[in-house]
């Protein structure tokens, strides 16, 4: 099975600017993160932008639909902030049914020291290859269903919301 890696940005794939103290993007983290845990998965990646996720818009997220109605892997996997995950969940989650996907992203960026970023890739590995057909959202061990699902800003976690 071949799995494709949809890179949008995030937290994760924030560095450490010393000039001026911000993070920043300079480039995705994937490829060091896969060869650090020696992943022997086949996969094929595609950056489609590097943004914070309170930048992403209407258009960012057609462009993520748009990728991955046309990739021929069923499975794929999107590096995604957290702060609006659950908005491209929803979208890719209502109009795709033939395919497993699965969003993470990160608390901490990759870059930095007690990152959850290698657990949360290597848990969103494993969630692609082994659930059914659907849309899911991987962070921090636990996977949600792209409609049962809700970031908690407090607590800084993602939580089962009911569903009536």
């Amino acid at each position: 099975m071949k799995i494709k890696f949809l890179i949008t940005g995030g937290t994760i794939d924030k560095v450490y600017n010393e000039l001026d103290g911000q993070l920043v993007f300079k480039k995705t983290q994937l490829v060091d993160m896969l060869n650090r845990a020696h992943s022997m998965v086949d996969t094929l990646s595609e950056v489609l932008f590097l943004k914070d996720s309170l930048e992403m818009n209407d258009a960012d997220r057609s462009l993520i639909l748009s990728k991955c109605l046309a990739c021929e892997e069923r499975a794929v996997v999107i590096t995604h902030g957290t702060d609006t995950m659950v908005e491209t969940a929803k979208l890719l989650g209502e109009n795709i049914q033939d395919k497993t996907i699965v969003l993470f992203g990160a608390m901490v960026p990759y870059s930095v020291n007690q990152s959850d970023a290698l657990f949360n890739l290597g848990f969103a590995l494993s969630s692609v290859q082994n659930q059914p057909l659907g849309v899911y959202i991987a962070m921090n061990g636990k996977l949600f269903d792209f409609d049962k699902v809700q970031k908690n800003r407090a607590l800084g976690v993602f939580e089962n919301i009911q569903v009536l």
